[in-house]
This record gives C-alpha cells, sequence and structure tokens, in this order.
C-alpha cells in the first residue's frame, strides 16, 4: 500500500526531471545564438530609423538639393521617407519567396548562416551612405535587411519547432518574439542623443547591424542541423539521431524518433507541397485560413504603427520633445517583460487564451487611445494616459499575437507543407507590413486622433475569428491538431495523410516506405 502511495509522487518528480533536461544547453544555445542573427535584427530595423529620422530627412534634402540644384519638395520628402521605412516590408517578402529554394538544399541552419549575407551587406551600404552622399545606398540597405527579415522570420521559427520537444515547444517558440522585442529596445537605446542618435553619428545605428551577424556566423557552425530536416529531406538517420541526442541532452531519443515519424507519416522520397497544393488541399483549409487572418491580424493590428512613427504620436500627445526619446525606451521594456511573461506562461495557459485575449484587450486599449488623444488639451495630465495606453497595447500584443501567430505556423502543418505553409504566411506579414509603413501617415493626416480605431476593428475581427475557430494546439502532435481541424475541413482522421503520400499512389507510383520500417532503420543505429 505504501509503494502505490509513493509512485504518483515518484512519477511526478520523474516527468519534472524530465522537464528540465529538456532545456539543454545545445538547445538553449541554439535558440540564443539563431535568434540574435534573425528575431533580434528584424526588431532592431523596426526601430532604428525612429531617432535618427530628422537626421536622415536632412540628409535627404541636402542630398537632393546637390543632385538637382533646388530643394526637395516636402511631398517627395514624406513619399520618400515612407519608401525608407515601408521597402524593409518589400524585402521581406523577396526574402519570404526565395525561402523554399534555398532552404531545400541548405536546410535550416545553413540557411540562416547565409543569411546574414544580406545583413552585413546591407549594413555596410546604410553606414556608408552619409559619407558617400547617396540616399540611395540607405534605401537599397533597407531592402537587403528586409530579406534578410524575410528569410530569418520563416527558417527560425522551423527550425527552432523542429529541434524542440513538444512540452517546450510554445516556450522556445517564443525565443523569436522575445529577441523581437530586444532587437526594438536596442534600437531605441542607441538611438538615444548621448549614444548614436546623433547628426555626426546616426550611420554608426545602422552599423551596429555587423555585430549579431558575426556572432552567429562563428557560434551556429558548432550546433547541429535540424533533424527533422536531416530525416526526412536529407535521409541521414544517423545525423538525425546525432542532433536529437545532441539537442535534447539525453542518449536514448528512439521515443522522440517513433513520435516524429508517427506524426509526419514520412516517408523516404518526401516531396515538398507547392504553395498552390497548399492553398488547393482541403486537408488543410482551415488551417491555412487561420494563419492568413492570424498573420494580416498580426500586422494590421496597429502595433508597427507605433514602433515606425513612436516619436510623433508621442508629440502629438504633448510630450515635449526633449523627453522622447526616453520615454519611447519604456515602450521597448514594456515589449521585453510581456514577451518574456508569454514565454513563461503559454504552456500552462496555452496559445488560444494569449491570443484571443491579447487581441481583445488590444481593441479596448486603442478605444482608450483614441479618447484620451481627442481629450488631450483638456488637462495636463491627459497625456500621460496616452502613454499608459500605448505601454498597455504593447504588452497585451507582445504577451500573445507577437510571437505566437509564427509558432502556430509551424504546428499546424507536416514537414512537407511547413516551407509552402511559412511562404504564404510570409507574404501576408510583410504585404500587410508594407500597407502599414505606407499608409499610416497618410491614415494619420485624414482621421488624426480617430486613426486608431481602425486598428481596433482589425484586432475584435481577429480576436472573434480565433476564438470560434482557433483550437488550443499546447501540447498537442501535429496528427491531434489536424483531427481538431477535421469537423471544419470535413475530413475524417483517417483521410489526414501527407499529399505527397496521396500524389504518389495516384500516379501509380509504388507504395513509400512505412514509418515503422523506417523507425526500425533508425532504432538500431540508436543501439
Amino acid at each position: 500500500m505504501k509503494l502505490s502511495e509513493k509512485d504518483p509522487a515518484e512519477n511526478k518528480e520523474s516527468n519534472s526531471v524530465k522537464k528540465k533536461l529538456d532545456w539543454s544547453c545545445s538547445l538553449l544555445m541554439a535558440s540564443l545564438v539563431g535568434a540574435l542573427g534573425s528575431s533580434f535584427l528584424y526588431g532592431y530595423n523596426l526601430s532604428v530609423v525612429n531617432a535618427p529620422a530628422p537626421y536622415i530627412k536632412a540628409f535627404y534634402n541636402e542630398s537632393w538639393e546637390r543632385k538637382h540644384g533646388h530643394p526637395i519638395d516636402p511631398d517627395t520628402l514624406t513619399l520618400l521617407w515612407s519608401v525608407t521605412v515601408s521597402i524593409f516590408a518589400i524585402g521581406g517578402l523577396v526574402g519570404t519567396i526565395m525561402v523554399k529554394m534555398i532552404g531545400k538544399f541548405l536546410g535550416r541552419k545553413h540557411t540562416l548562416l547565409a543569411n546574414n549575407g544580406f545583413a552585413i551587406s546591407a549594413a555596410l551600404l546604410m553606414a556608408c551612405s552619409l559619407q558617400a552622399g547617396a540616399f540611395e545606398m540607405l534605401i537599397v540597405g533597407r531592402l537587403l535587411m528586409g530579406i534578410d527579415g524575410g528569410i530569418a522570420l520563416s527558417v527560425l521559427p522551423m527550425y527552432l519547432s523542429e529541434i524542440s520537444p513538444k512540452e517546450i515547444r510554445g516556450s522556445l517558440g517564443q525565443v523569436t518574439a522575445i529577441f523581437i522585442c530586444v532587437g526594438v529596445f536596442t534600437g531605441q537605446l542607441l538611438g538615444l542623443p548621448e549614444l548614436l542618435g546623433k547628426e555626426s553619428t546616426w550611420p554608426y545605428l545602422f552599423g551596429v547591424i555587423v555585430v549579431p551577424s558575426v556572432i552567429q556566423l562563428v557560434s551556429l557552425p558548432f550546433l547541429p542541423e535540424s533533424p527533422r530536416y536531416l530525416l526526412f529531406e536529407k535521409h541521414d538517420e544517423a545525423g538525425a539521431v546525432k542532433a536529437f541526442q545532441t539537442f535534447l541532452g539525453k542518449a536514448d531519443v528512439s521515443r522522440e524518433v517513433e513520435e516524429v515519424l508517427a506524426e509526419s507519416c514520412v516517408q523516404r522520397n518526401i516531396r515538398l507541397v507547392s504553395v498552390l497544393e497548399l492553398l488547393r488541399a482541403p486537408l488543410v483549409r482551415w488551417q491555412v485560413i487561420t494563419v492568413i487572418i492570424n498573420m494580416a491580424c498580426y500586422q494590421l493590428c496597429g502595433l508597427n504603427a507605433i514602433w515606425f512613427y513612436t516619436n510623433s504620436i508621442f508629440g502629438k500627445a504633448g510630450i515635449p520633445p526633449e523627453k522622447i526619446p526616453y520615454i519611447t525606451l519604456s515602450t521597448g521594456a514594456t515589449e521585453i517583460l510581456a514577451a518574456i511573461f508569454s514565454g513563461l506562461v503559454i504552456e500552462r495557459l496555452g496559445r488560444r487564451p494569449l491570443l484571443v485575449g491579447g487581441f481583445g484587450l488590444m481593441a479596448i486599449f486603442f478605444g482608450a487611445l483614441t479618447i484620451t488623444l481627442t481629450l488631450q488639451d483638456h488637462a495636463l495630465w491627459v497625456p500621460y494616459l496616452s502613454i499608459l495606453c500605448i505601454l498597455a497595447i504593447i504588452a497585451s500584443f507582445c504577451s500573445g499575437p507577437g510571437g505566437i501567430p509564427f509558432i502556430l505556423t509551424s504546428e499546424f502543418f507536416q514537414q512537407s507543407q511547413q516551407p509552402a505553409a511559412f511562404i504564404v504566411a510570409g507574404t501576408v506579414n510583410w504585404l500587410s507590413n508594407f500597407a502599414v509603413g505606407l499608409l499610416f501617415p497618410f491614415i494619420q493626416k485624414s482621421l488624426d486622433t480617430y486613426c486608431f480605431l481602425v486598428f481596433a476593428t482589425i484586432c475584435i475581427t481577429g480576436a472573434i475569428y480565433l476564438y470560434f475557430v482557433l483550437p488550443e494546439t499546447k501540447n498537442r502532435t501535429h496528427a491531434e491538431i489536424s483531427q481538431a481541424f477535421a469537423k471544419r475541413n470535413k475530413t475524417n482522421k483517417e483521410e489526414n495523410i501527407d499529399p505527397a503520400v496521396t500524389d504518389n499512389k495516384m500516379n501509380g507510383g509504388t507504395e513509400p516506405d512505412s514509418s515503422s520500417a523506417l523507425y526500425s532503420s533508425v532504432q538500431s543505429k540508436i543501439i
């Protein structure tokens, strides 16, 4: 009787020890180094143009006058500045489209490494633009930096998802969002007048981009490739087992290998699904729709408008110009704290509550921000309420919508579908980003303080859709997530198989090796 009473406690202790072992040094190093040279740079480039904006515009004017013999027209300057901000998103779209082609041959790790070429080239162009007297170099540099971001935000979530156990997949996936926030904060911090945010030093703000890229270049080669990629696309069974052992910090990885193979119904001659095939596949129709709506809301919810134009928003809120850079730092600090909070609770609360609650709270605070901006001249303390509303919006975003869309994209789809799924998600992401960056100044001019009601409406729409459609994916395998969508897709469990398998059978090909046969081959190597 005593033994039977002790067993549950022992099991609980065993599970606790196992959970701790899931976070191996290699897993932590891969997530930190991978994110530093990827999502960190994306976040940094969202905010880095904010502080030196007056100096960059003055540089544009001087360069234009030198070339054309007359000062630049104010409307042309506004257009050039909007292009400088928003061309980052065009580059992101180009990078997203390149992912499938590059990733198929290079894999996850080597794609991240090769991507640093874009970041270093962009840094050199932007840092030397003032000395060369060519504002075009800055715009081209922003384009290249966008390509880097497009590749990074597609490959990094795939890499982190494929190397992590499902018990901590959400927490590890939030590393992407946390480093975006750290990047935003770093851009704000270095943009202070006491540091690099001066007329003589603003080009160095862009030169700093080289540092994280070099750190990733010298560190990431010592870590393994994604074991899923090695197993499914390179058929390197021994390499996959070794990668699993390194990332999980244990010798016996037979359970993980078996679980992966069972989830993906993989065969040796796996074929990657194209974007068109993914969009046409009835088995994943609602997963694709959910990813599209999630990514559109991620960008169109209005947070990028706050990141791109924080200074002008605070100026309209009545904050003295000399205080704005320091108050802007509070937004970056809030982002980091909220993202860390999300990473700590995501495996307890789940994805769904954080997403729905985040968008819902954003809608409420956008409404409150509209009221405070409208009434800002009625009392001296009202502008400070506007700041609190902005901080609350940022906290609501980073606690859920800021990172979970990337996690869901990797969780919804099988290995053969993931590259196409990230192209779809990335295309929606970057087109929406471009629209916000280009149109927000004009929306702000037209609607004035009521412009944020547009974003409140988008947040409410996203929250309602996700509440009714999105299933919880916490601690679920791909097969279980597919089954949760099966009713909406009007399919049953037996029909949820890899399209590559279906196509092979339809074309009269031989049936691929079963996952159990491949598992037996892998297990023999483990032993």
